[in-house]
């Protein structure tokens, strides 16, 4: 398989208005806005899943650990097809399958229900130690993560395991808002690189560094990409 995706890059403009379709007292505002130049890049370019092959196999599988405020992942979604946008503007309502966090029993192309922080990495080294016992070594896992979630230990036992393991098919972006509560000696990066990852830090909404990221070769190693942003659009 290549490393990228066919699927067409989408205007600037139109995201932003299905980001409008959304509206309510959803307090996660910037925790939305802050992943939706990475959700881009990835859906774009290259995560290898369509609607058409949500149940393949061999697809890639992208996990949503930033589950709070998901409302750019629901519009990234909806405009590659995997809903139709007319369900937009019922987020978060009682009746609509948008919830405030994701649910991967109600929303096509989620691949796990995520809010509650903490879980998304460890599900992630999971999922590839699920794929390689099926001999399965082709599909990537990617995770999406936010700085304060690192300050969970769930995330530092599975981030201590999956360098040593060498797990080459897991890719960890971190959005780095500057939300966490405790600085790391190093910065973030320097926690996954002591821990034998592959790693790299750029400027979040930078799409071509992005891309540039994601698609570095690591032969042997995880990848970790922290994604510096700035909350506000």
């Amino acid at each position: 398989m290549t490393n990228t995706t066919d699927a067409p890059a989408r205007d600037h403009r139109d995201m932003n208005r299905l980001m409008s379709l959304m509206t309510g007292a959803e307090k996660h505002g910037p925790a939305a806005t802050s992943t939706l130049d990475v959700l881009r890049v990835l859906y774009d370019r290259v995560l290898r899943v369509t609607p058409e092959t949500v149940d393949a196999p061999d697809r890639d599988r992208f996990l949503l650990s930033k589950g709070h405020g998901p409302m750019a992942y629901y519009a990234v979604l909806a405009a590659h097809g995997f809903f139709g946008e007319e369900l937009l503007p019922g987020f978060g309502t009682y009746d609509s399958p948008l919830g405030h966090h994701p649910d991967r029993m109600l929303v096509p192309g989620a691949e796990i229900g995520s809010g509650s922080l903490g879980h998304g990495l460890p599900l992630a080294v999971g999922s590839v130690l699920g794929l390689r016992a099926q001999g399965l070594t082709d599909p990537r896992v990617w995770v999406l993560i936010g700085d304060a979630e690192l300050d969970e230990g769930s995330n530092h036992e599975a981030l201590a395991y999956a360098g040593p393991a060498g797990l080459e098919q897991l890719h960890t972006v971190v959005i780095d808002n500057a939300s966490s509560s405790y600085g790391r000696p190093g910065g973030i990066a320097a926690r996954f690189e002591v821990a034998g990852w592959s790693v790299a830090s750029v400027d979040g909404r930078d799409h071509e560094a992005l891309y540039a990221a994601f698609t570095a070769p690591h032969p042997g190693r995880p990848r970790a990409v922290v994604a510096h942003v700035d909350p506000k659009p």
